[in-house]
């Protein structure tokens, strides 16, 4: 049976906050174990291209049987070079490193509120300029809602500092992180990418810069890490979960979604992640639920209603 265009961006919704979710409550957890940030961004995109660089080797045969010249980086990428750098920079490689390494300063209460939270801030900024669409009034004290909400949690984070605290660290690396996404959602919505071409050329970028590099810098010891030495059921975890996971398949739902509610619509609805995680980091991590972190919460959740809210004259 067929899904219909609005049960289709549904799903995809419900699977992405799903899976985002528990993205950041996993995550944390990785860091208090042996592998170090670059280490799991090194095996989420091996985990991810085990299964992606072949399916869009499969995507291209007939058009190379024809003779045709498809894609690029070798026929590994479906897509253009130029979309495929700046799509994997923003959305593959410059992500993951920022996300994980933040998960060793800061909490995963932190991260709930703070990656999911910022991001419909990020992409609606870029959304005025690169894609000139409006944002109605609704949709502003949204907005307004949820930058207060990364206010509280990530202000008193930097008041911290001052005493010698690193929680801040972890807090602005997940704050670029969500900026690394934002580009990436408007890079999907401006050239109207097909989700699982965009998600493989992201992908096959990182694969064809980020694993021989690093691989060669780890196994050189030109750089901390820890693949040589930390279990094998853990490696091939991280692996499934972080790529195939959230790289493939929340990759693909996240973009269905964009194409079908815009790129501030969808991170609106995303946003629904903060409770969630935080939830999940009270209950699996045993993490403490602060004042702060409540009220930034209940912002956030405020932010949801009026930004999903449909007007008249909403564009988006």
């Amino acid at each position: 049976m067929k899904l219909s265009p609005r049960a289709l961006g549904l799903s995809a919704a419900v699977v992405t906050v799903l899976i985002w979710s528990s993205f950041i409550v996993v995550a944390r957890a990785s860091a208090a174990h042996l592998l170090l940030p670059l280490d799991i961004g090194f095996l989420r995109i091996i985990g991810a291209g085990c299964v992606l660089l072949p399916w869009g080797w499969w995507l291209m045969r007939a058009q190379r049987q024809a003779g045709e010249r498809v894609g690029s980086l070798m026929g590994l990428s479906p897509l253009p070079l130029r979309i495929t750098a700046l799509a994997g920079l923003f959305g593959s490689m410059l992500y993951a490193m920022l996300a994980y390494s933040g998960f060793f300063f800061a909490p995963a209460a932190h991260a709930s509120v703070l990656m999911p939270g910022s991001l419909p801030l990020w992409t609606s900024l870029l959304a005025i300029v690169a894609l000139h669409e409006h944002i109605t009034r609704a949709r502003a004290i949204g907005l307004a809602c949820i930058v207060l909400g990364d206010m509280l949690v990530g202000g008193a984070s930097l008041l911290k500092a001052l005493d010698g605290g690193e929680i801040w660290k972890g807090d602005v690396l997940f704050i670029c992180a969500a900026f690394c996404w934002a580009c990436y959602s408007v890079l999907v919505r401006r050239h109207a990418l097909d989700p699982v071409r965009a998600t493989i050329a992201i992908t096959a970028f990182s694969c064809v810069t980020f694993v021989p590099v690093y691989g060669l810098a780890a196994f050189m010891g030109w750089l901390p890490s820890h693949l040589g030495s930390a279990p094998i059921p853990e490696m091939v975890f991280q692996a499934i979960y972080q790529g195939i996971g959230s790289v493939v398949i929340s990759g693909i739902t996240f973009n269905v979604m964009i194409r079908h509610f815009g790129p501030v619509r969808s991170t609106m609805i995303t946003a629904l992640v903060p409770g969630l995680s935080a939830l999940g980091a009270v209950t699996f991590l045993d993490e403490p639920m602060h004042l702060n972190l409540m009220t930034g919460l209940a912002l956030v959740t405020c932010g949801i209603l009026f930004g999903v809210r449909k007007t008249q004259n909403s564009k988006l």
